[in-house]
């Protein structure tokens, strides 16, 4: 699966250099941009037994040619850019097309997705909302039974990611996936605690489904639950890995009203410079970053390249440089590339400090935090 449908399907063998670059261990197809997603038709059972025919070839009724039929499923998501399926021969190191579909367009690619909740101070009275559109116009969140607000809009380019002398990274080519528009919007006038309805789009875009969410606990509360893990990353629902069991787990707990808030603290998406992964890892947390304060630090994965004013000169984040991750992540840091913060939930005071940046002693982050 290629998007957008104009990508290059040749071969490509140099491109195993972007995956070793940050340590990605995905079996894809060598092709000259990153493709979305692949699977063998061995998949199919039914397929390499050749057990399904249909013939493709006959004269009076005779039939001169078979073909083996089979297929595959993929979980597909709203990512905006058409997409298309390629059928290839050859392995995945040196694959050669065979056929492709025409392209496939979504049907609504501006439709406002993928929404999360976050606190930007420690009241339990404000709460962030932030959702991806293919629409740069303002949109709003209805809440609360009457209430809204406008959205602000963000995105990024290629131009804003990174690369060094002598190392180009996937995120500046190979792996560049246009993100569409960022949208956020504060939610404001509300009691710790609380449970709140809403909805976000606009009459342009079509508006998401009436969601709700729960406020956390003020600072002082007497009691907090909450969750914190790292280095989950995302994973298709075409199989089963671990972090889409842990993504379910969460929702499990949320659903039986266990939680308070959630801190992801590192290691977000691993999407690593190929951008169309961070659509799939904002679909998968959405059941539950959409209903409990999702609160997130940044990672190595997220931040480090060489020459980007990061604390280790490494290639971890495929050239993203903390740029994907602080548009979809809007903490209550002090100014950009500072994402160091403290918050207080109910009894807890909560101190996010940033390793990619300069933590020793002295240092801006570590006087402010």
């Amino acid at each position: 699966m290629i998007s957008p449908s104009d990508s290059s399907v040749d071969a490509c063998p140099d491109s195993a250099a972007n995956y070793l670059q940050t340590g990605d261990t995905a079996s894809l197809p060598l092709l000259c941009h990153y493709p979305v997603k692949a699977q063998y038709l061995s998949n199919d059972p039914n397929y390499l037994s050749c057990s399904n025919q249909a013939c493709v070839a006959q004269i009076g009724g005779i039939c001169l040619q078979y073909a083996c039929l089979g297929s595959v499923t993929f979980h597909v998501v709203n990512i905006r850019t058409d997409i298309e399926f390629v059928f290839f021969t050859g392995d995945f190191s040196s694959p050669c097309v065979l056929t492709r579909t025409n392209p496939i367009k979504f049907t609504n690619p501006s439709a406002p997705l993928y929404g999360h909740v976050s606190s930007i101070d420690s009241t339990g009275t404000s709460m962030r909302l932030t959702w991806v559109s293919g629409d740069q116009t303002p949109q709003q969140v209805q809440y609360a039974s009457g209430k809204s607000a406008t959205s602000t809009v963000k995105t990024f380019t290629v131009a804003d990611m990174c690369s060094a002398s002598g190392i180009p990274s996937p995120a500046t080519d190979f792996g560049w996936h246009n993100p569409g528009y960022i949208h956020s919007a504060v939610m404001t006038g509300l009691s710790p605690s609380t449970t709140y309805s809403y909805y976000y789009g606009s009459s342009s875009v079509g508006w998401s489904n009436t969601l709700s969410f729960k406020t956390p606990p003020a600072s002082g509360a007497a009691n907090l639950t909450f969750i914190v893990y790292g280095d989950m990353g995302k994973a298709p629902l075409d199989q089963s890995p671990g972090s889409t069991s842990v993504a379910s787990a969460i929702t499990g707990d949320i659903d039986a009203h266990h939680i308070d808030s959630i801190f992801h603290i590192g290691d977000i998406s691993y999407a690593t410079g190929f951008l169309v992964e961070w659509e799939f890892f904002l679909k998968q947390i959405e059941p539950y970053a959409s209903r409990v304060s999702y609160m997130a630090a940044i990672g190595n994965h997220e931040r480090d390249y060489p020459g980007s004013g990061s604390f280790y000169s490494l290639t971890d984040s495929g050239g993203e440089c903390g740029v994907p991750y602080g548009t979809y992540f809007q903490m209550p840091v002090s100014a950009t590339d500072k994402p160091w913060y403290s918050i207080e939930q109910g009894p807890i005071h909560f101190t996010v400090i940033s390793t990619e940046h300069d933590f020793t002693s002295g240092s801006e982050q570590v006087q402010i935090t």
